[in-house]
């Protein structure tokens, strides 16, 4: 069951994620959709920085919540959460609505699972893969949204054949350091030599004199 649950939360890296967000901007490109091209890069790219945001603010200065043990979003779940419906959704645009809802309701579901193993993995807390996913979605549904009420997208099959080599080979790389990245900028803005943990969370508190 274990591995059942890390294969979701490989599913949810940038090594994955991050390929399929790039796929996603050219496939709108590729449409000629300049309007989208950039709702989605600025709706993704947002995403991205307030995951950065919070979990430079937790390592650099210990800003979080100890009561709920959130020290920052979780990048899986936020990117998963963003990327997989609005893929599905792409790919079964110009059909019927009931094949959009289908699309956007699997990509919820596996970015939901993936939030999940997240949790299971002890990678976050409940509260850190709940919000991330919450985030995620925001970014997905917002973009989804716009693009229902924007001109007909003509995508390229050809392209989307192209990008799927990347997308299966992509787990198989080596993970980006993408944790040591964040900690290093935070340590560089706060001038720590070492990043906070939630180890300040486990050190008992002195009674009152």
């Amino acid at each position: 069951m274990m591995m059942w649950w890390h294969g979701l939360s490989v599913a949810g890296s940038l090594a994955v994620t991050g390929p399929i967000g790039v796929a996603i901007a050219i496939w709108l490109v590729a449409g000629k959709s300049w309007h989208l091209t950039a709702a989605w890069c600025a709706l993704f790219g947002l995403g991205m920085a307030l995951v950065v945001a919070t979990k430079v603010a937790f390592m650099g200065w210990g800003v979080g919540v100890e009561s709920v043990e959130f020290a920052g979003f979780s990048g899986h779940a936020m990117r998963a959460a963003a990327v997989f419906p609005v893929a599905l959704y792409l790919l079964v645009r110009t059909r019927t609505l009931g094949w959009r809802v289908a699309a956007i309701a699997a990509g919820v579901l596996l970015s939901a699972l993936i939030a999940l193993s997240r949790v299971e993995v002890q990678a976050h807390s409940a509260s850190e893969a709940l919000t991330g996913c919450l985030l995620g979605l925001l970014v997905a549904v917002s973009f989804i949204w716009y693009a229902s009420v924007r001109e007909h997208l003509a995508l390229s099959r050809w392209l989307l054949l192209l990008c799927l080599p990347i997308v299966l080979i992509a787990p198989r790389v080596e993970p980006v350091p993408a944790e040591r990245w964040i900690a290093q900028l935070a340590m560089h803005l706060s001038g720590r030599d070492q990043p906070f943990t939630r180890a300040i969370w486990e050190v008992p508190k002195q009674a009152p004199r």
